[in-house]
């Protein structure tokens, strides 16, 4: 979940413009290595919408052996106490499923909105497997994004307001959202015609594969109500 002071709505709005403008470019390789990466949300309040947002990821990977150094920046935007735990989780859960070892590692995570505070463990997952793609020289996908968790058996578990974030994901012309393979058919619900790419998914190693795109994987096309 994603919130905002409403002073800041339009700052926050045109800076995630040339946030994703940036983003289209592609991730930057360097020592650290960094990437901005798509998340999705929904706002507070009565008439929630969905919400696709950015997250910057810094990755390096250290000489020693010492144990995860994870950092969450706290501006311009930060991450919630919950948010950072369920990220930090996340992380160590992908990592064991795919059996690599994080004790090398050094992550910083910064939300590049002034006033922006991002709550909830939706993210969890798609910061997760992008720090793991970094670590192993890859990167997700441009107009790739998954919601959902990262359960302690290696499963992408599920969370809601899937519709709206789809609908939030077309709109910012993303290409594919991921979603958990357990996510409630409720879910799953629409009837118009223009269509984004949903990939459900059920374990750590196939969502990634989703994210970036290798390889290819069998997808179900969804079509979400407007509102």
């Amino acid at each position: 979940m994603l919130r905002w002071s409403p002073s800041t709505q339009k700052r926050a709005c045109l800076a995630m413009l040339l946030l994703a403008a940036s983003l289209i470019e592609g991730p930057v390789f360097g020592a650290p290595r960094e990437q901005l990466i798509p998340i999705l949300g929904v706002t507070t309040g009565q008439n929630q919408i969905g919400t696709v947002s950015y997250v910057r990821i810094s990755f390096d990977e250290r000489q020693d052996q010492t144990g995860l150094m994870l950092h969450f920046r706290t501006t311009p935007g930060r991450f919630s106490h919950m948010a950072q735990t369920s990220i930090e989780q996340a992380i160590r859960r992908s990592a064991r499923s795919l059996g690599v070892s994080i004790d090398s590692w050094t992550v910083e995570l910064s939300v590049p909105y002034a006033g922006m505070t991002i709550y909830g463990d939706s993210v969890s997952a798609m910061v997760s497997l992008s720090v793991a793609a970094m670590a192993q020289g890859k990167a997700v996908s441009t107009g790739h994004v998954l919601t959902g968790t990262v359960t302690p058996d290696g499963e992408i578990g599920p969370v809601g307001s899937v519709p709206l974030k789809v609908q939030a994901a077309r709109a910012a012309k993303l290409r594919r959202v991921v979603v958990s393979k357990h996510t409630p058919a409720g879910e799953h619900a629409g009837n118009l015609p223009v269509s984004i790419q949903v990939s459900p998914v059920q374990s750590v190693p196939d969502a990634l594969d989703a994210l970036t795109d290798s390889p290819p994987m069998k997808s179900t096309i969804i079509e979400v109500e407007q509102r």
